[in-house]
């Protein structure tokens, strides 16, 4: 049951970002990390549709991680890509090429060697001031550095790096809606006394901002895979580091669990240059012409 929640909750995500990355890249690149960016898109229906199956999805997701371990639920978040590329496959009416093919099934394919081998099981909620959560101040420091080396440099790098510290940021929240529901678990009272419900919103409106900039930066092959893979990878190591979750460590169980991560973030690199996302980039790159006319 679990794996369908999490497979509905990559559907939903998958239609949503489609949704959201065709309204935020018709918005002027000045807008780029500016909250105004995200004033703007507010008032867009085609953006809103996104962002309300996005929310779905969360509270799906929501479902899945009070249930089970994180290692279990994010990498099939993974393939949201996968559900993204079947909605336009539907839109422009055409065959799936080799490309699509190949890439699917090492995307599927490396999240199920990963979870088969790896077998993920339940650790522990940690004490609220315990050292382990010293490892989300240094998930966010990567995540801001990668911001500010992107400043100054290309388009493409400026969508890449704010993306991947979007996919960062939403492994962050991961993390972060466990802790709380598991913690609501003991009452509400339990919940107002920890300082991670309140962190949770600021990390999510932040990468819902890098995010959206990334996808007005550059065309979707560019934005696309980063945030699509830092997720679940930031999420595993998460899940380890601060709830104590654990995998197989034999050695072949090792280099199966490396061998299907590596297959999931090459099969997304490889479902990121999709010909059909270059067709929602030309049709977005029109319109945004015809707008500055």
């Amino acid at each position: 049951m679990i794996i369908v929640i999490c497979l509905g909750v990559a559907c939903l995500l998958g239609l949503g970002f489609v949704a959201q990355r065709r309204a935020a890249y018709r918005e002027p690149l000045e807008e780029i990390l500016h909250p105004r960016l995200l004033l703007d898109l507010i008032r867009t229906p085609l953006w809103l549709i996104g962002i309300g199956l996005m929310l779905c999805g969360q509270i799906l997701d929501a479902i899945a991680l009070r249930e089970t371990e994180l290692a279990r639920v994010v990498p099939l978040l993974a393939t949201n890509l996968l559900f993204a590329l079947t909605a336009a496959h539907v839109i422009y009416q055409e065959h799936f090429g080799p490309m699509e093919w190949v890439g699917a099934v090492l995307v599927s394919g490396g999240v199920a060697l990963f979870l088969l081998f790896g077998e993920p099981r339940a650790g522990h909620l940690p004490d609220p001031v315990s050292p382990r959560w010293l490892t989300l101040l240094l998930v966010s420091m990567v995540a801001a550095g990668l911001v500010l080396y992107g400043l100054r440099r290309s388009l493409q790098t400026k969508a890449m790096l704010p993306a991947a510290a979007a996919g960062l940021l939403y492994g962050l929240r991961d993390v972060l809606t466990r802790s709380s529901l598991l913690t609501l678990g003991k009452g509400l009272d339990a919940v107002a006394e920890t300082w991670q419900p309140y962190l949770l919103p600021g990390v999510a409106v932040v990468g819902l901002l890098l995010n959206q900039s990334a996808f007005d930066a550059a065309p979707l092959r560019i934005s696309l895979p980063a945030a699509t893979a830092a997720e679940p990878i930031t999420g595993v190591v998460l899940g380890v580091a601060i709830f104590a979750e654990r995998l197989r460590v034999s050695q072949e169980a090792l280099a199966a669990e490396v061998i299907g991560l590596i297959a999931m973030v090459v099969g997304i690199v490889i479902l990121g240059r999709s010909p059909f996302l270059a067709k929602s980039q030309q049709d977005a790159v029109q319109r945004r012409d015809e707008g500055a006319q």
